[in-house]
């Protein structure tokens, strides 16, 4: 329980890693900026399909593709529907707040951290229903790559919000929120899987297709919008082989 409570400790904190960076450096090009968030995506693709998918057909036994496929289709509306109520991370970018400058509302920025904290509760419980499997190596390849896309992913909250006039304290206070949704998120993933051991192969493949989702959907075409495709597509190719020969190392 403990390696769990610091690992969603984690997976939240990078959140306000993410936050501190965006308060020293805020003028960080977007090319830097795709090519990190494209890495965190290979690495979440490569987290989604061997820790979460694959071991779902495992555990499913002799239903196991019914179940797998079932939930990487429930956990992909789950997100839509969640879309259909937030607006997309990459409308509300911090390039729109540049472009815009003071003039943007800071109910429409505060929108847009709200997307950002909602997106962030799926993940949080792909990390815990990781820990929940038993498998505590795949758990934190995971956890991993979650923590590592929400670095840039805290990085751009800064910048609208700073652009509004909101005060820098209050600025980080509400970047660290969004990473307390995570935490939350984990530990209920865990809990969950942890107290009915019979919802693991769909609740795994729940996770893993939320996490598809998110990276088709928000971080795919975000990198791909500033001019950096070529080096955001072989970024992600470098973090999923990176993730693939740990998972071959500690398998």
């Amino acid at each position: 329980m403990e390696i769990v409570l610091l690992t969603a400790l984690g997976v939240g904190g990078a959140t306000v890693i993410g936050a501190v960076i965006g308060f020293l450096f805020k003028n960080i090009s977007h090319k830097f900026s795709d090519i990190v968030l494209s890495f965190a995506a290979g690495i979440m693709l490569s987290a989604a399909v061997l820790g979460l998918i694959l071991p779902s057909l495992e555990y499913g036994g002799k239903y196991g593709i019914l179940i797998t496929v079932l939930g990487i289709s429930v956990g992909a509306v789950s997100m839509k529907l969640i879309d259909m109520l937030v607006p997309h991370l990459h409308k509300l970018s911090g390039s729109d707040i540049e472009e815009h400058g003071r003039n943007k509302s800071i109910d429409k920025v505060l929108l847009f951290v709200l997307a950002i904290a909602i997106h962030n509760f799926p993940e949080g419980i792909a990390a815990g229903v990781g820990f929940g499997a038993g498998n505590n190596a795949e758990a934190f390849l995971i956890a991993g790559g979650i923590a590592l896309q929400n670095i840039p992913e805290g990085m751009v909250i800064i910048a609208p919000m700073l652009a509004t006039g909101m005060k820098p304290k209050k600025t980080f206070l509400i970047a660290a929120l969004t990473g307390v949704v995570e935490v939350i998120g984990t530990l209920i993933g865990f809990f969950a899987v942890s107290i009915a051991t019979f919802i693991l192969p769909f609740a795994l493949s729940f996770a893993g297709g939320t996490m598809l989702y998110v990276i088709s959907d928000e971080m795919i075409p975000e990198t791909h919008s500033h001019g950096a495709e070529s080096g955001a597509t072989f970024s992600l190719i470098i973090g999923f082989c990176l993730m693939l020969i740990f998972d071959f190392l500690l398998g």
